[in-house]
Formats: structure tokens, C-alpha cells, sequence
């Protein structure tokens, strides 16, 4: 296989991987508790992802000074946070709906550059200012979804933008494996205690398709998908890689439509123009590698995420 097959091979499993966790968080959601599948997930996703780690590069690379273990545990915090409140809203929100809204994540990256005293070019900045109309639009009061939902999946996006840009200035462990694995671990270990107290969960009602989507969002979803981005970070150029941000809601809102008869709206139609223009748009005039790196590694889980 050539290396430019590879670069498109890569990239087809990141957009299909990652534009089907929707789906999948919808499955596994049905019968299991959102906190405890999440908890759970991540724990055993932190869990394979270190061993696959320490056996590939040694147990050194988790040799990680206290300030970076902190850092990695905070990102952790925000990033299954925000996938644990994915969980939750996706009972209520359509699966193509949730992915076009957790699609704006790199516009709220941008607005918190600009207060953190950034000075991104003016292009990106109107792009932000329209994508967010395209927001408004998708969690419009009457959408179809209860406007609660809608917002709790916005929160899930900021909640992901805001991971995303610490994790590009805190000090972070060196090894990106490294660092995602404790991640995942960190952001286990805060939602399996408050998932088991707040639900008592019955194995016996979990359905098999639950099951399966669980299990496919721990190995695809949080293990090959990210293994697959980030041989893409050093092998193609990060404006191609960053296309998975407009890709993955229109595999999610194709899937939605033939797995689980989503309808699509007029303002579905609108929202999702403009929200996936104006990403396009800050993506191909922002130059931020740390950033897109911290966007695309929390994706895997909600991916990011899904």
C-alpha cells in the first residue's frame, strides 16, 4: 500500500469511527445508566489504551511529574464529563442533531482564544460569529427536541472546546498515548463512583445491543480511532486531518437516518450549513496545531468524542 493510500485509509476510519460513535453512544444509552456506561467505558478504555502503551514504548513514558499527572486528570475531568452529558441528552436529541452541535467544538476554541487574549484572524472570527447562528438555529425551542437536551449537548461542547484548549497550555505528559490514557482513567474514575450512586445498574437488563455498542465505542471508538489520528498527525498535512470536524456530523446524521429513522428538517438542513461552513472556514485559517491535536484527541472518546 502506497503512503497516500494509507493517509486515505487512515482518514476513512477516522471519519466512519468517529462519525458512528453517536450512534453508538444512542445504543449502548438505551438499557445502560449514561454514567456508569461512561464510567465504565473510559476506566476500560484507560485501562487497554495503557497497556497497549506500556507494551509498545515501555512503562517509562507514564514516568509523569505530579503537575503533569494534575493536568492530565483536569483534561480528563472535562472530556468524559462532556461525553457523560452527551450520554445523557442523546435519549432525548437525535444522534445527526448532537454530532452538528458537538461540531461547532472548534468555534468555541476559537472565542476562547479571543479571551484568553489570542488575536486569531478575522476570518476565523466572522466565521465564528456565523456558525453560532447556525447554532442558534439547531436548538431552537420547538426543534423537535426538548430545548433542555439542546442545551446540555451545547454544554457538552464547551465543555470539550474548553479540555481541548488547557490541554494545548497545561503541562501535559509528553507521550500523547500516555497522556490519553490517563485521561481516560482520570475521567473513569470521577463518573464509576457518581454512575453506581446514582444508579443502582441490573446487568440482567442491559439488552445486547447495548452491549455491543459499549463494547465497540471502548476498542473502535476510544482505541483504533485515535491509534488512527494520530499516525494521521504525523503523516499527512493537519489541514486534511482537521477535515474529520465537518465530516464526522454528516456520517453521524446519515447513519441516524438509516440505522434509527432520524428525520431531517428545513432547520436541520440551515443549522448544519452553517455550522459546517463556518468550522470549515476557522480550519482553513487557523494554523493551531496544539489545538487541533487536543480537539481530535479528546474526539476519540466523544468522541469527540463520540
Amino acid at each position: 500500500m502506497t503512503r497516500r493510500a494509507k493517509v486515505w485509509f487512515a482518514l476513512v476510519t477516522v471519519y466512519l469511527i468517529w462519525g458512528s460513535t453517536y450512534l453508538f453512544i444512542e445504543m449502548a444509552g438505551e438499557t445502560i445508566p449514561p454514567l456508569f456506561a461512561v464510567g465504565t467505558r473510559f476506566v476500560a478504555a484507560g485501562l487497554l489504551m495503557a497497556g497497549i502503551t506500556a507494551s509498545r514504548r515501555g512503562s517509562g513514558v507514564f514516568r509523569v511529574r505530579p503537575v503533569e499527572l494534575a493536568s492530565a486528570a483536569l483534561v480528563g475531568a472535562l472530556l468524559p464529563g462532556a461525553n457523560a452529558i452527551l450520554f445523557i441528552a442523546e435519549r432525548h436529541v437525535a444522534t445527526g442533531l448532537s454530532a452538528l452541535i458537538i461540531g461547532s467544538v472548534p468555534l468555541w476554541v476559537v472565542l476562547l482564544r479571543t479571551v484568553d487574549s489570542d488575536r486569531p484572524p478575522a476570518a476565523a472570527l466572522v466565521g465564528v460569529l456565523i456558525g453560532f447562528a447556525g447554532l442558534a438555529v439547531l436548538v431552537r425551542p420547538g426543534g423537535g427536541s426538548p430545548l433542555w437536551a439542546l442545551l446540555l449537548v451545547v454544554v457538552s461542547s464547551v465543555m470539550w472546546a474548553t479540555g481541548s484548549f488547557l490541554s494545548s497550555r497545561l503541562p501535559m505528559p509528553g507521550d500523547s498515548f500516555a497522556a490519553t490514557s490517563l485521561e481516560m482513567l482520570a475521567g473513569g474514575a470521577i463518573l464509576l463512583p457518581i454512575g453506581l450512586a446514582a444508579t443502582h445498574p441490573h446487568f440482567s437488563e442491559f439488552s445486547a445491543r447495548s452491549i455491543f455498542g459499549w463494547f465497540y465505542l471502548v476498542t473502535f471508538g476510544s482505541i483504533v480511532g485515535y491509534t488512527a489520528y494520530v499516525w494521521l498527525l504525523d503523516n499527512a498535512p493537519l489541514g486534511t486531518v482537521a477535515t474529520y470536524a465537518y465530516v464526522n456530523p454528516i456520517v453521524a446524521i446519515v447513519l441516524g437516518a438509516i440505522v434509527l429513522h432520524e428525520k431531517l428538517t428545513w432547520t436541520i438542513g440551515v443549522g448544519a450549513v452553517l455550522v459546517l461552513a463556518c468550522v470549515a472556514l476557522v480550519l482553513r485559517t487557523e494554523s493551531i496545531p496544539a489545538e487541533a491535536e487536543a480537539v481530535g484527541a479528546g474526539a476519540a472518546d466523544l468522541e469527540l468524542s463520540g
